[in-house]
């Protein structure tokens, strides 16, 4: 008999296009993985803690019978009763260095949770589709009116990260600018720090084959700017679409969030998503700022 020709093999059905779901439902849509270029980037090298942690123990033991401890104790008392030189809040000198010291994921976390942090008290969950390098302080990572806010306190470096909401239909770039301010200088500058500014809107950070593709300039719609005054720290959100679509007026999450408002960025939440991640990343940093002070004290 002739040989028979093997059946064809079954054509394999082409994959189905993501349609974002309207905003607060979910899907089960897994959000893609980060870009390889941006797993692969690091920020500065994390120290070697044990090393650093033997030498500081053999300098304290070494001094110890000086009076280090009186001295010490003697100079934060000096730091409190001089004018206008309060003592540093405990982390502070530490949270100047988390920039260079604490890894990625310590500063922004791959998934970051936000209980009521969206209209109506509704839980949030953000993920993270990209990480941008360290980069030193200009017009191209910071607001213009921010980036002068902060030149004259020494500006540091600025590091940024670009999540998505659980729904994809989100996305929301988040910026940690590191100063060399001392306790009273951060303290001014958070004072109203977000009315100063303005209509200051932080650059987006788009990411390739990522929901974060098509977002930049145009299309950002909130923000929220905020500086704790206790760490030498400014953080900064903006969000828009994950669609792409353009926003002729972006608003500040303080008035996106406002009773009544009837217009898309409003009704969308992305004043909540802004003001919402910014107050989660500025409790990470408060949190990982004390636990260095606390290591560093128990050494």
């Amino acid at each position: 008999m002739p040989p028979q020709a093997a059946p064809p093999a079954p054509a394999r059905p082409a994959p189905a296009a993501f349609v974002p779901a309207p905003y607060g439902r979910t899907t089960g849509y897994a959000p893609p993985p980060e870009a390889l270029v941006e797993t692969t980037t690091r920020l500065r090298p994390v120290r070697d803690r044990r090393s650093a942690g033997r030498t500081a123990a053999a300098a304290a033991c070494a001094v110890l019978g000086f009076g280090l401890i009186g001295g010490a104790l003697a100079g934060v008392w000096l730091a409190a009763s001089e004018p206008g030189k309060p003592a540093e809040p405990v982390g502070y000198a530490e949270g100047r260095e988390l920039w260079h010291n604490a890894p990625v994921d310590a500063l922004f976390p791959q998934t970051l949770p936000g209980p009521g942090a969206g209209p109506g008290a509704a839980d949030r969950t953000w993920t993270r589709i990209v990480v941008a390098p360290d980069a030193p302080c200009s017009p191209a990572v910071l607001a213009k009116g921010l980036l002068t806010a902060v030149e004259p306190l020494g500006c540091e470096r600025v590091l940024r990260a670009t999540y998505t909401d659980a729904t994809a239909s989100s996305v929301i770039t988040v910026g940690l600018v590191f100063t060399r301010a001392d306790a009273t200088a951060q303290r001014t500058l958070g004072e109203g720090l977000a009315a100063r500014l303005g209509q200051d809107v932080p650059p987006a950070l788009s990411g390739p084959s990522t929901v974060a593709a098509r977002f930049g300039d145009r299309q950002r719609a909130s923000w929220w700017t905020s500086a704790p005054a206790d760490l030498p720290v400014v953080v900064t959100a903006v969000s828009g679409f994950a669609d792409g679509r353009a926003v002729d007026a972006p608003q500040p999450a303080d008035k996106a969030t406002a009773k009544g408002r009837t217009d898309a960025v409003a009704q969308s939440g992305l004043g909540h998503e802004a003001k919402g991640i910014t107050e989660r990343l500025e409790r990470l940093l408060r949190t990982t700022a004390t636990a260095a002070a606390k290591e560093k004290e128990a050494r």
